[in-house]
């Protein structure tokens, strides 16, 4: 569970911004939109955020933000070596902070317990990292990581509640890597708890991301689930009669007329003898005759996204999920918008308090009957 993010000196954002998922003490639709803290003394939480702005605002930067920290942290240790640069953007409309690092901090509920992270990184290295647990509601120091820039080196503490070995994960942590990644990639148990919530707690889709219907298709080969994504599409209100999957053998056949015949070759090398699955949504025909199959490409833009999202939305609804997602309205009518938070808003339908961070355009979000106040954020 989120309960604050925070981003300094990164792209648009020069000062550090924060956006909170606590609660105010507003009682609008207070069973809805929130939900009690599994942590005492902690103000309840959002379900959802929606975060709205003008082109070149800054809405997208901000998802981008905590995605590269996810990305950060799951990979520093395994994925770079020794004086390869970060790939990181701070503000640079002044002389100052083009020089500074970028910070990064993120308040969140894992296992039951209240976590603080953050990292300092510039394009050369990790100049800071430190980590708070409150494992019994009071802030127990576990690590702190601060870089020299006179000596060079790194000023390490680590509180008496972190345990293990300490000298070996320090001394294993490269300079533009970070200590909890290299902790974790070397055994550390008590560590994991963190790891894991940017590893499978923590969901962002940038703009860039290509969402494929690969597990809405997975999930349609089991009976049930597909009952779940029938009732998915249809509460969307798209009158489907039913969803079909065909397997067939590949073919270059499938393939795009005018794709290059090499390519076309390559791709026949490594698809040889694997079966492909086709999807057809099923109609209501206009004179009551049989249903009419629709190809999954013969369908509209919002259909097909729809069924893409359908899978990992409902997977981050069962799991407790914490999902970010940059224009969420993109080829979605405003009504499956709606449809998609009510979602996250319904305790029967989220009842492991998945939470939900969007940015869009679409103004009709903007409404006293499904938003907070406390849920809407201008950048």
């Amino acid at each position: 569970m989120l309960i604050e993010f925070s981003v300094t000196n990164y792209r648009s954002f020069l000062k550090t911004q924060s956006l909170t998922l606590a609660a105010n003490t507003s009682t609008e639709l207070h069973e809805e939109n929130s939900f009690v803290s599994p942590v005492s003394n902690l103000p309840r939480l959002l379900r959802s955020s929606v975060v709205y702005g003008p082109n070149a605002a800054g809405k997208s930067n901000l998802i981008q933000a905590i995605d590269f920290m996810k990305r950060f942290v799951l990979s520093s240790a395994k994925e770079s070596q020794e004086g390869e640069k970060i790939d990181i953007t701070p503000f640079l409309f002044n002389r100052q902070s083009s020089r500074d690092p970028s910070e990064f901090e993120v308040l969140f509920i894992q296992d039951g317990i209240r976590y603080q992270y953050g990292i300092a990184v510039n394009s050369k290295r990790v100049t800071g990292e430190w980590l708070f647990a409150y494992p019994e509601g009071r802030a127990q120091k576990w690590f702190e990581r601060n870089y020299d820039s006179e000596t060079q080196k790194d000023i390490w503490y680590f509180g008496p509640k972190f345990i293990g070995r300490r000298k070996v994960w320090q001394e294993a942590t490269r300079s533009n890597a970070l200590f909890l990644s290299t902790a974790i990639q070397l055994n550390n148990e008590q560590l994991k708890p963190v790891f894991n919530w940017f590893d499978h707690k923590l969901v962002v889709l940038t703009q860039g991301t290509s969402i494929s219907h690969g597990l809405s298709i997975s999930e349609c080969e089991d009976e049930k689930k597909k009952k779940k994504i029938f009732k998915f599409m249809n509460a969307a209100d798209l009158s489907i009669t039913d969803i079909s999957l065909e397997k067939k053998e590949f073919s270059t056949d499938d393939l795009p007329p005018d794709m290059p015949q090499s390519i076309k070759e390559e791709i026949a090398i490594d698809l040889k003898g694997k079966k492909l699955t086709r999807v057809f949504f099923m109609h209501p025909s206009s004179d009551n005759g049989e249903d009419v199959p629709l190809e999954f490409n013969e369908e509209s833009a919002g259909t097909r996204k729809l069924f893409a999202l359908a899978g990992p939305w409902l997977d981050v609804l069962d799991n407790g999920f914490v999902l970010f997602v940059d224009e969420l309205d993109t080829s979605l009518h405003p009504i499956m918008v709606r449809f998609l938070l009510n979602l996250f808003h319904n305790p029967e339908a989220n009842r492991h308090n998945a939470q939900l961070v969007f940015t869009t355009h679409d103004t009709t979000v903007l409404d006293q009957a499904l938003m907070r106040r406390d849920q809407v954020w201008f950048v």
